[in-house]
């Protein structure tokens, strides 16, 4: 399977980021908690260059909390301040101001002993679906921006002004022209910042089955109550979710797309359990 999706917008967002930065302080760089890696763009690092930044580790609730911890500190030895955020809990929200603070504290000092008194200008800014405008409507308290389970739902950058002397400028979410790793692609498709409609989701979900087999089989076995998969392939495995759910086609066959599709869904909002595709030590 060769993933590969950058719409015109995209393309359009970058310019829009690099003429954005002269008027920010501060990047505030959204990452999926489950795949910090793999969602950190490195078209955004060429962007931001030496721009202070704090990263935000969203869909924390999501992912395995050990893991979590474990990405707190890999950031933070890299002198990067890192914050675990969850928009479905609300954990971590509030935290932004007080880290944008902190990095920008020499330049709030310079500011205040010269008379200068003003609001952090933040730049939001991440991959598509890794819950940006939900992040937006948590910080606010209301619904300021669409929200949405698909990527591509932000498409223009907005302002928003916050009680607490903090100004967010939302971009759209950006991928990057081409996946140097089909690895990396695969971890996106999984958690849906790439449409499905670009891939076949059978084989999508035969990739996300052999990966939980590996690493979570205990989690796979008890959502579909499944039975002596052992010396099946990944496909009969995705047969067998079929059985158990009832998916039948009209011939007797089991509907192993509508399986597919069910299977990359419960994963998505975590029915799976907390499952973290990626940890540190895979990067040294």
């Amino acid at each position: 399977m060769n993933l590969q999706w950058f719409p015109g917008h995209m393309a359009k967002t970058r310019r829009m980021m690099a003429d954005s930065l002269k008027i920010v302080d501060i990047a505030a760089e959204i990452l999926d908690a489950r795949i910090p890696m793999a969602s950190r763009n490195p078209e955004i690092d060429k962007i931001l260059r030496n721009k202070p930044r704090v990263v935000i580790l969203n869909k924390s609730d999501m992912a395995d909390p050990v893991a979590n911890k474990m990405w707190i500190d890999y950031f933070e030895k890299k002198g990067i301040a890192a914050i675990e955020v969850s928009c479905a809990t609300g954990k971590g929200i509030n935290k932004l101001s007080e880290y944008a603070q902190k990095v920008l504290k020499d330049k709030i000092e310079r500011d205040s002993k010269r008379g200068i008194t003003r609001s952090i200008k933040i730049m939001l800014c991440g991959i598509p679906n890794v819950g940006k405008s939900s992040f937006i409507n948590r910080v606010a308290g209301r619904a300021v921006t669409k929200t949405g389970d698909r990527p591509g739902v932000t498409k223009g950058k907005q302002w928003l002004r916050l009680n607490s002397g903090v100004e967010l400028l939302d971009m759209p979410g950006i991928l990057w022209p081409k996946f140097e790793s089909q690895d990396v692609a695969l971890k996106l498709a999984f958690t849906g910042a790439i449409r499905d409609e670009i891939m076949d989701s059978e084989e999508l979900a035969c990739l996300l089955i052999k990966f939980l087999r590996d690493k979570y089989e205990e989690n796979l076995i008890a959502r579909y109550k499944l039975e002596n998969i052992r010396d099946l392939t990944d496909y009969e495995v995705l047969t067998q979710i079929a059985e158990k759910r009832g998916f039948l086609l009209k011939k007797g066959e089991f509907d192993t797309l509508r399986a597919a599709n069910i299977l990359l869904d419960e994963f998505r909002d975590c029915k799976l359990g907390k499952i973290t595709k990626e940890t540190p030590d895979m990067f040294k």
